[in-house]
């Protein structure tokens, strides 16, 4: 089972956020879905309708946003992802100014999985590196005018 779990996880990050194709989440994400930590601010995200209002946040600052797949692995119910995620700062979808900035960040996540859709996951991503980015080219931008 773990073979198709990690499967589903390598077509979450591809369809869902490399292909920005919101589509794909109610057939990945159990309505009754919670991922922990998963938001900007790092609360909990519950079921399909919530993610996808996050999902559209954030392609909204980032829309060239894409994520390689460091590790991803699995035993029993439960896969393993690292990640790490590149992305230009062009929109408004975090209430900043566009920036420009070149953003670069890492992260890991645990997923549970049952019934060929996720079920529950346990997020870590660095929020600070992704603010600390765009506020250097905040200061960058300010520095050369």
């Amino acid at each position: 089972m773990s073979d198709e779990n990690v499967a589903l996880g390598k077509r979450w990050f591809e369809e869902v956020w490399n292909q920005k194709n919101g589509g794909a989440v109610p057939e990945l994400l159990a309505a009754d879905c919670v991922m922990h930590g998963i938001s900007e601010t790092g609360g909990d995200v519950r079921g399909p309708e919530e993610f996808l209002a996050l999902h559209a946040k954030l392609l909204s600052a980032f829309p060239d946003m894409q994520f390689a797949l460091d590790d991803c692995f699995g035993a029993g119910d439960k896969i393993v992802v690292r990640w790490t995620a590149t992305m230009r700062h062009t929109g408004p979808g975090l209430g900043i100014d566009a920036t420009g900035a070149e953003i670069k960040l890492r992260g890991m996540g645990i997923a549970r999985i049952a019934g060929g859709k996720v079920q529950e996951t346990w997020d870590n991503w660095d929020r600070m590196a992704m603010f600390e980015q765009i506020d250097a080219a905040v200061k960058a931008k300010s520095a050369g005018a």
